[in-house]
This record gives structure tokens, C-alpha cells and sequence, in this order.
């Protein structure tokens, strides 16, 4: 349940409300928006239903919410969630997210991160733990690529975004990253999402590879949950019966998520495909579906990756793709606008 507030409803307004909802053992999440403040009810129905809310003055109406995610949906912040990370704006401007797959080398990583912020990236991505599908594949540096990681954050500016693979490298890996990632393998580890919204930087949150957009979002419920609003929904291609290309790219989910969510959400096109020329088509059918960014894979040198080359960017091509999306960019009209 959703209980809205009136316009010129103070901060003790607010509170009033919320310590009638605790008073009877239930959750109030706070939500201040531009012109109302918004209170999320979460625990028993029946105690929910027998709260007398009416009869606070400043509250103007009670909405129920019949989805199973409450603090994600569009009834409780009626307004687009904005992120802000470093220079970007996640959820109020178009941002793209580029580097390379995994960390191999700190020239590698400063060389990259340099490349992509000249063609207007504005967070880099760089993979320090990677989870692979064989135990015998290249795993990451660890700590070592999270210092590669920092170095190339020294050197441009550009905030990091990288994954965490397990709830033991939490804190290892909040103290080098400016956006902890969460993988597609690692949606529904629930101890991890809890862990994740007891921190105070934004998560990024892939969406499984078997897993349903509600799904998607009940797994973002749980760490907004936990006190963690600062969620980035990020859609990276499910499995179907097709095999011409390593996933399939569901770009229906990006307005439908849209529909239901205030949360940002990006697409991750090389993670969709395995394949680098179809790349930079779908980032522009993110854009044009209404997507708040892309985050994209770039390597100095593909061919020599330890990790996903074939759908890694190069610089070149990267450079051509932003050119290109700065020139759609210009045509659309932001969400609210």
C-alpha cells in the first residue's frame, strides 16, 4: 500500500505517519518526490487495512498496490528514479558504460578507459572477478585488477563499474568500485541483494539469463528493501531456442520495465550477442525502445582479449557508435519531459 502525502505536507507530517505504521510492527519507506511526499506500507495486509490513515490531515490518498513488488513500482514514485554517478545522470539522460570484458593489464585498463572517455563514455566498466562457464577459463586479478581498475579512475575521472561475484568480496570490492554489478548469475542470490542494500553506492543489476522481468524486479525489491534505492536495471539478453547469437536480446522488457518501475534501466548489448557488429544496431534499438543508457564492451585489441573478444567494440568502432547515438540522442524527448 501506498500512502500519498499532501502538497505542503511537512516533515513532521510525514513522520506521524510513519510512526503509526511502526507502531504496529510494520515497514514505512519514504519516497519525496517533486510535489509529493509518498510513504510505502510493507507487512501484514490485514494490519495495513485496519490503520486509520484517513485520519491524518495530510495524507490525500491511500493507493493499494497489487503487484508483488511494492518499493520498485511506478505507484510508489510516480517519477522517474535519477542516479547520479561522477558526470552522469542515470534515468534523466541517455549514459553509456564501456571497457573491456575483464581486467588484463593496467595499460590495457588506463588505455581504455582513456579511449572511451574521449568518444563520451561517462562510466567504465572493467571486469576484476569474472564468473565463467568453465572452471579452467581466465577468472580475473582479484584485488589486483580492482587496483587496475582505481588506477584508470585516477587517470580520467571516469567512475568504475565492476561486478561482485560473491557476499565475502562486498567490502573488498566497495573500497575500489563507484557502482557494485551484480551478474546475471547472481540475480536471485538473495543474501548478496540483502548485503547490497545495506551499502550506500548504486547497484547495477543484471537480469538472469532464465528470469522473468518480474522476477527481475522482485530480485531489485529486495535490496530497495534494505534501505538501498539507488538500483540500475540492466538488461542483458535471455535464453530462448535461438543460437545465432549467444542470447537474445529482449528489448520489449526495456519499456515494459518502463511501464512498471522508476528505476533506470540499460542494456548491454555484447553480453546479448556475443557478436561485435551487431553491437551498435542494438544499442540504438535500446535508445529508440527508451532505455537510459548501454553498457558496452571495448578492447584496445579484440583479437588478443582474454575474455569475450569477438563482442568486444574496437576503439574505432566505439568512436563510430557514439557519433552515431549522439546524433539519435538529439531526437528523443526525455522520460517527463
Amino acid at each position: 500500500m501506498v500512502i500519498v502525502m499532501k502538497m505542503g505536507a511537512s516533515e513532521e507530517d510525514v513522520q506521524a505517519v510513519v510512526k503509526m505504521i511502526r507502531q504496529v510492527g510494520l515497514e514505512a519507506h519514504v519516497s519525496r518526490g517533486q510535489f509529493h511526499t509518498v510513504i510505502g506500507v510493507i507487512g501484514d495486509d490485514e494490519k495495513v487495512m485496519e490503520l486509520p490513515f484517513q485520519a491524518y490531515p495530510m495524507v490525500e490518498r491511500v493507493v493499494p498496490i497489487m503487484k508483488p513488488y511494492k518499493l520498485v513500482s511506478r505507484e510508489f514514485r510516480p517519477e522517474p528514479t535519477v542516479i547520479r554517478v561522477g558526470e552522469a545522470e542515470l534515468g534523466s539522460e541517455f549514459v553509456v558504460i564501456a571497457g573491456p570484458c575483464s581486467v588484463e593489464s593496467e595499460e590495457q585498463v588506463v588505455e581504455t578507459a582513456r579511449l572511451v572517455k574521449e568518444a563520451g563514455a561517462k562510466l567504465f566498466r572493467g571486469g576484476a572477478f569474472k564468473p565463467r562457464t568453465s572452471p579452467y577459463s581466465f577468472q580475473g586479478l582479484g584485488e589486483e585488477g580492482l587496483r587496475m581498475l582505481a588506477r584508470a579512475r585516477e587517470e580520467t575521472g571516469l567512475p568504475v563499474v565492476t561486478e561482485v561475484l560473491d557476499v565475502r568480496d562486498i567490502e573488498l570490492v566497495y573500497q575500489y568500485a563507484d557502482v557494485l554489478q551484480v551478474g546475471a548469475r547472481n540475480m536471485q542470490n538473495f543474501l548478496m541483494l540483502k548485503e547490497l542494500g545495506r551499502q550506500d553506492k548504486p547497484v547495477l543489476l543484471k537480469r538472469g539469463m532464465s528470469a522473468t522481468v518480474e522476477e527481475w524486479l522482485l530480485a531489485a525489491e529486495y535490496i530497495l528493501r534494505e534501505g538501498n534505492h539507488q538500483v540500475i536495471l540492466c538488461e542483458r539478453g535471455i535464453k530462448t531456442f535461438e543460437t545465432g547469437t549467444r542470447n537474445t536480446l529482449d528489448i520489449s522488457s526495456v519499456p515494459l520495465v518502463k511501464r512498471n518501475s522508476h528505476l533506470p534501466v540499460i542494456v548491454d548489448p555484447s553480453h546479448a550477442t556475443g557478436i561485435r557488429e551487431l553491437v551498435p544496431p542494438l544499442a540504438r534499438a535500446a535508445l529508440a525502445a527508451g532505455a537510459d543508457g548501454v553498457m558496452v564492451e571495448v578492447h584496445p585489441n579484440p583479437q588478443q582479449a582474454l575474455c569475450d573478444g569477438a563482442q568486444s567494440l574496437t576503439p574505432q568502432e566505439f568512436k563510430a557508435m557514439m557519433e552515431d547515438l549522439k546524433a539519435w540522442t538529439s531526437l528523443r524527448k526525455p522520460e517527463g519531459r
